[in-house]
């Protein structure tokens, strides 16, 4: 039986919905973004990570956020191991298009409490006028 879409592009996003992708749905850095008059605000949370194990990166005009923490989930430890760990341990990133004329003198970074805010300022797109050219007739 077919179910009936709103929306034929919404496929790619059902996809991981679906049972068999949610693990990896709770790894990535859960977002939110919200527009000013003069700048966007980005939250990101990032619980179990330190100031010191995230990157930012701005590079052709995509900001990257790269988080990073390395912990032997296999090693016993001296009080026991674990025999059930949810808390995700390892490598996540998250690319956002930000602009070519976004710089880094642009973009304010705090942490605190497992949460990442960005303040990007906005900058005007400089709209190029397209130069006419002529073709000579011989």
């Amino acid at each position: 039986m077919m179910i009936p879409r709103k929306n034929n592009f919404d496929l790619f996003d059902d996809m991981f919905r679906d049972p068999f992708f949610s693990g990896m749905e709770n790894k990535v850095m859960k977002t939110d973004i919200k527009e000013k008059k003069d700048k966007y605000i980005i939250d990101m949370d990032l619980p179990g990570y330190e100031k010191e194990d995230i990157k930012i990166e701005i590079q052709d005009g995509y900001l990257t956020v790269h988080a990073s923490i390395n912990k032997n989930s296999d090693k016993e430890e001296d009080d026991g191991k674990y025999v059930r760990k949810e808390r995700y341990v390892g490598e996540c990133s998250r690319s956002f298009y930000v602009g070519e004329n976004v710089k880094e003198e642009d973009i304010k970074a705090k942490f605190k409490n497992g949460t990442l805010k960005l303040e990007i300022q906005k900058k005007e797109e400089k709209k190029e006028i397209p130069e006419k050219r002529y073709i000579a007739i011989e």
